[in-house]
């Protein structure tokens, strides 16, 4: 897939996503370029990937749903990831996420150190001039 038609398809994608909350599994092929039985099958091996079902018993995918099936597409087909590279480069996924602060908060932890530090180093300088 080139750039450009890599781009058009992203933005295809998160268009279709922002107007509809919900999708059948039908919809979710043609939007990501699989057959249904790719996506269902993807579902027994991916526990991240459980779509929520109807009463009458359809699967409804939701956005979080389309996005993990983009990104087993990615690791799998792009990548050349087998299904269990994909499922252990997910889990190392889900567990830095979860284990470290987003990228602002680890920023702003920084800042505050290096200005605590800046500080200090006033306080001494202010205790070793004399008075007047």
């Amino acid at each position: 897939m080139t750039t450009t038609h890599h781009h058009n398809y992203a933005l295809d994608l998160s268009h279709e996503l922002a107007v509809k909350p919900f999708f059948k599994i039908g919809e979710v092929a043609k939007l990501v370029g699989l057959k249904p039985h790719v996506i269902r099958y993807w579902e027994t091996e991916f526990p991240s990937l459980a779509p929520k079902k109807s009463p009458s018993g359809q699967r409804i995918y939701v956005k979080a749903d389309i996005e993990a099936i983009v990104e087993i597409k990615t690791l799998l087909y792009n990548e050349r990831y087998t299904i269990s590279g994909a499922k252990q480069m997910l889990a190392r996924q889900k567990e830095h996420t979860s284990e470290s602060p987003p990228e602002t908060e680890r920023a702003g932890v920084q800042a505050l150190a290096s200005l605590k530090e800046c500080v200090c180093e006033l306080l001494k300088l202010l205790e070793q001039k004399p008075t007047l």
